[in-house]
């Protein structure tokens, strides 16, 4: 089976600054008299890879959010991370791959046994059958290999291109958007697209950033959408991007009050990774408590 990439040696972590109120007021009043004339397609493109630039700053450790060793342990994983934390996956994966360690022992599995196992990532039948689906063809058509080509993976049960992206981007090293809600929100918030189809978001953004930038670009976004720019109420008055921001105002602009909504590591809780990477653990990140350990759990969307 082949290994997962390793992940690249990154630099310490940059804390999120607080806006000032002068700059925040200034930032909302750009925003005005930018929001009376259409952005051109140029001012578009250098805007959007100047927010990635900023977010590389903030995020240097960013990386995927769920625990894997091996691509077949990743794409299992991101199929069980539907409709839950990737969080929950985590606590919940170390005893299904203790006990299915390959396509074809899961592909064997009584289905009521992986059933019991997953049960709290929810939606525990429709996941079972997917899962076990893909790892019998993984081991009927694939010799127990993950292929690493988008047209084979998404034949697979299961898998969509946004799963087939995470797996491409993290276990091959071949570039790839992954479109999740966090996702879809920022760059909609960011006027980078209206698109809300998943495959026409990933088709608009890719066009703003060079290939090389897609894998990376997509850790970071998600990172910012779980940690500052929350859905019900982003913490804006501690966003490092306020003054790039067209949404700056639709969440909390008082840099104290702000700092109160930051989640993870940010907020100095737990993340969402039971084993992280080495450069998150450097630059301050906590490891998530194990499924059922009475540490504080981590907060987030």
């Amino acid at each position: 089976m082949k290994k997962a990439v390793a992940a690249k040696p990154v630099k310490k972590a940059v804390a999120a600054k607080p806006v000032p109120k002068a700059a925040a007021a200034k930032s909302a009043k750009s925003v005005k008299k930018t929001a009376a004339k259409p952005e051109s397609r140029t001012a578009l493109v250098r805007r959007a890879r100047r927010i990635n630039r900023e977010l590389a700053e903030v995020y240097p450790y960013a990386h995927p959010e769920l625990d894997f060793e091996n691509p077949f342990q990743l794409l299992v994983a991101t199929v069980l991370s539907a409709q839950t934390t990737d969080l929950r996956v985590n606590q919940t994966t170390p005893a299904l791959f203790a006990k299915y360690p390959t396509p074809e022992d899961l592909a064997a599995a009584n289905p009521e046994d992986v059933e019991e196992l997953i049960r709290p990532t929810g939606f525990f039948r429709a996941k079972t059958k997917s899962i076990m689906g893909l790892a019998a063809a993984l081991r009927d058509e694939f010799g127990g290999e993950v292929p690493g080509r988008l047209e084979d993976l998404v034949k697979l049960p299961g898998v969509g291109r946004k799963t087939a992206f995470v797996v491409m981007g993290n276990a091959f090293g071949r570039p790839g958007i992954t479109v999740d809600t966090h996702f879809g929100r920022l760059v909609r918030r960011w006027k980078w697209t209206e698109e809300t189809d998943p495959d026409k978001v990933e088709k608009a953004v890719g066009e703003l950033f060079p290939k090389s930038d897609w894998t990376m670009l997509s850790h970071r976004v998600i990172f910012h959408g779980r940690r500052i720019c929350h859905a019900r109420k982003p913490a804006c008055g501690a966003c490092p991007i306020a003054p790039l921001c067209p949404a700056y105002g639709e969440g909390e602009t008082d840099p104290e009050k702000a700092k109160k909504l930051l989640k993870y590591e940010k907020g100095g809780f737990p993340g969402q990774r039971l084993k992280p990477p080495q450069s998150y653990l450097d630059a301050g990140g906590i490891p998530a408590p194990p499924l059922g350990a009475t540490a504080p759990p981590a907060t987030g969307e």
